[in-house]
């Protein structure tokens, strides 16, 4: 079992598992400011890094710099299906020392239960999803929680809604930490490329962002068993992972089900195919 938390730490009970209470820290990062800025940074490229650079290539289109634009859309046409075939991990971006700055904000720490031997393959299902996956991030996208040092020749690959990946630049910047697309083409070739390779799927979704809630643990597993199927097509070995205190890191408003303003969430999550938190 692997396990990964945000939040501060307290031993629990069972042997391998540490628990979190819902609030506070244990210690404070080393260097505040910074951290936050990480932080900040990293939200703000979230929500507004694929929007900018589409904006800016159309933009270059109408100014002497149009040549920026059209060069770009040759090197996408064709490298778009590299995004399917694995992407394009950078060991050098992954190791930031931003990440490690993201990491210490929250705390992040990655803990192993069990060992994971680069002989094989993995299908990791990662529970909750949150609001934007911050636990999964700094643990399987960055080495700002030591992941290559705890499973030495394994390979992790978070997987993101394929869409995002049609984005200019910030396709780049996630293909860059070793993410690629929750498509079965894209997981099909990274898990027939040879043992090591672990593909990290958030089960829950955008679906379990909206019931993301400070205090509550929910986890949405009804219908979704495609992360197993694929499991067992390729002999890969199924690992549960859980991010303690992932719901606790932000406060959305929560609408009463049925009410027009969750169905507006939802029908947009249906169409769009992530969650509009609020």
């Amino acid at each position: 079992l692997l396990l990964e938390r945000s939040g501060a730490e307290r031993s629990g009970g069972r042997r391998g598992l540490h628990r979190l209470p819902s609030g506070g820290r244990t210690m404070a990062p080393a260097h505040p400011r910074l951290a936050a800025l990480s932080v900040f940074q990293w939200v703000l490229t979230f929500l507004f890094f694929g929007a900018f650079f589409t904006s800016l290539l159309i933009g270059l289109l109408f100014t002497s710099y149009w040549s920026v634009t059209v060069l770009y859309c040759v090197w996408w046409i064709f490298d778009w299906e590299t995004p399917e075939q694995g992407g394009r991990r950078s060991d050098w971006m992954r190791r930031w020392r931003l990440w490690q700055l993201h990491r210490d904000y929250f705390p992040i720490k990655l803990v192993k239960t069990a060992e994971l031997p680069p002989t094989r393959n993995y299908v990791l299902g990662s529970h909750p999803h949150g609001i934007i996956c911050a636990g999964a991030f700094s643990a399987f996208c960055t080495e700002g929680t030591g992941f290559s040092c705890t499973f030495p020749g394994l390979k992790p690959h978070l997987c993101l809604l394929r869409g995002l990946f049609h984005m200019p630049v910030y396709r780049e910047y996630m293909m860059s930490s070793g993410m690629v697309p929750v498509s079965k083409r894209a997981l099909d070739f990274v898990l027939r490329g040879g043992p090591g390779h672990a593909v990290v799927i958030v089960v829950g979704g955008a679906a379990e962002a909206l019931a993301s809630v400070p205090g509550e643990q929910r986890v949405l597993l009804q219908g979704r068993r495609g992360f197993v199927r694929l499991a067992l097509q390729h002999g890969a070995d199924l690992v549960p992972v859980y991010s303690f205190g992932e719901t606790d890191i932000f406060r959305q408003v929560r609408f009463s089900e049925g009410g027009l303003a969750r169905r507006l969430q939802v029908a947009f999550k249906e169409r769009a195919g992530f969650a509009p938190c609020l």
